[in-house]
């Protein structure tokens, strides 16, 4: 994948880091007279002037590789007193360099100061839950454009300044690369970014730096417990967005026990949001939500503050999908977009690879989503179910190196809510594809739900398989991967997109229209 672009270079005088460091500064180490023009962590991507940030890893330090940056041209390098004594001698003698306690605490402000502090020129509007980000990343970059915006989407799909679409390979980049794109955005007229920001990115501080001007929280449920280890631990890197360090207020849905944690918690000025009304949900004492969607007249309407009333037409399906457009409609409602204004542009937005209807019309019909969680698999079924006049014939598997207790729930909710449940591999990774599956398939036979439930390993035969299963009146739902144009097998990544293969499976042109 081609490196990031970034902003016209700017010189950044090495002694003045130090007062952007603060209390982590330990020494500077060497002659530092000189100036840096970019930040880098990977060696391999260093420019000339670049400061390299040697980082401890989780499998080797990045002083390891510090000889190549220094080869490439790095002017100066950051690292932690371990780094400190893994770096050769010869890197010792050329270039300076920064000790400081905690390399990545520091990372994120340095970038951000480097490149010119772009997010403080900009709007950006940041968005976390486990569900959703995706979608109402979208739906705010659709209701920015049609209130004039020029705008940048950063997340899982990948990133985009104004129409021009760069690939990534995580839903937030590292912070030198984060500040860089924002950087990036700001010189050719970007006025309004939305970023997905993810449990992990802020955790490892990949968002430090970044002024959010609203940040915006759409659920939690079990996911990536392989790396918090507990949901608290999960729910308190979320929560660490919602402070008065990070963004300038919060815009949060309160129907679950996470959210409404968060709503009572964050440091920041709050608005609420909620599909059952607040106290009226019966699921304990609050107060009522600032803003509500219920259905009125045949349509569905958002009602907030001082009796506001606007209409708000999702055209994703499902109850999932509207409680997406009312955090997204929120959250623009916040920056002053005009109610009816932010509306008409997400009533026209098309996510890829999220519901994506493939084939309607014809003798079979396929949706192509990328629910990955338990919670996820439920709330696309049961809106597919909504759909189907005949089955619903689910296509499921599990992510290796993963979450692996979520794997056998996955299975039951998929084998609960469908008729056909067709267990295949999704991303193994490193791990062994069968155990993932016997996982998957353990929960779904284990539900006693009646759902014919089979095996098929191979991805592509399993969803032609689904085709071949369905009738008149059935659904083919095909879940896990979305958008993903790879599968991820023993570190090699294959060409392979759920949403063309089902297109081959229909006898459908590859890349064609719904």
């Amino acid at each position: 994948m081609a490196p990031l672009p970034r902003p016209t270079s700017r010189k950044t005088a090495i002694t003045d880091l130090g007062s952007m460091i603060g209390p982590a500064l330990v020494r500077v180490h060497g002659n530092a007279s000189g100036f840096v023009t970019g930040v880098e962590l990977d060696s391999r991507q260093v420019r000339p002037g670049d400061l390299f940030a040697a980082l401890p890893g989780h499998v080797m330090h990045g002083a390891a590789f510090a000889a190549q940056a220094v080869e490439n041209g790095a002017s100066a390098l950051l690292t932690d007193s371990t780094g400190l004594t893994l770096l050769p001698a010869d890197v010792l003698d050329r270039v300076p360099i920064i000790e400081v306690t905690q390399p990545r605490s520091c990372l994120g402000r340095i970038s951000s100061a480097v490149y010119g502090r772009p997010s403080e020129a900009m709007t950006v509007l940041g968005i976390t839950g486990t569900n959703g980000k995706t979608t109402v990343s979208y739906l705010l970059d659709a209701g920015l454009r049609a209130a004039g915006r020029t705008t940048g989407v950063i997340g899982t799909i990948g990133i985009r300044v104004d129409d021009t679409h760069l690939d990534t390979t995580r839903t937030t980049p590292e912070a030198p690369h984060l500040h860089a794109i924002l950087g990036v955005m700001r010189e050719v007229g970007v006025d309004s970014v939305a970023v997905e920001v993810s449990s992990h990115a802020l955790d490892e501080g990949r968002v430090d730096g970044v002024r959010f001007t609203v940040a915006g929280f759409t659920n939690l449920s079990q996911d990536h417990l392989d790396y918090h280890g507990t949901m608290e631990n999960y729910f308190e890197a979320k929560a660490a967005l919602f402070t008065r360090e990070r963004c300038e207020c919060a815009v949060i849905g309160i129907d679950d026990e996470w959210g409404l944690r968060l709503s009572a918690e964050a440091t920041v000025p709050v608005i609420t949001w909620s599909m059952r009304n607040g106290a009226e949900s019966g699921r304990g004492p609050r107060k009522g939500a600032d803003w509500t969607l219920s259905r009125s007249d045949g349509e569905w309407v958002a009602e907030g503050p001082g009796g506001e009333r606007t209409a708000l037409d999702m055209p994703l399906p499902g109850a999932f999908n509207r409680a997406n457009a009312l955090c997204a409609f929120v959250m623009l409602r916040q920056l002053g977009i005009d109610g009816p204004v932010a509306a008409a542009g997400i009533s026209q937005v098309r996510v890829p690879g999220r519901m994506e209807w493939i084939g309607r019309g014809g003798p079979v019909t396929a949706i192509v989503d990328y629910a990955h969680s338990p919670d996820a698999i439920e709330a696309a079924i049961l809106t597919v179910r909504l759909d189907a006049a005949g089955r619903v014939i689910a296509v499921i598997g599990a992510g290796g190196d993963r979450d692996r207790a979520k794997r056998p729930m996955m299975g039951a909710c998929a084998a609960v809510h469908a008729d056909v449940v067709i267990v295949t591999d999704d991303n193994p990774r490193s791990e062994d594809p069968a155990s993932i599956r016997a996982a998957v398939m353990q929960g779904a036979l284990a539900s006693g739900s009646g759902a014919d439930v089979e095996e098929v390993a191979d991805r592509r035969l399993a969803i032609i398989r689904a085709v071949e299963l369905a009738g008149p009146g059935d659904i083919v739902l095909v879940l896990g991967k979305g958008h993903e144009q790879g599968q991820e097998i023993a570190g090699t990544i294959l060409p392979f997109d759920d949403r063309d293969e089902v297109r081959r499976a229909l006898g459908l042109p590859v890349g064609g229209d719904q």
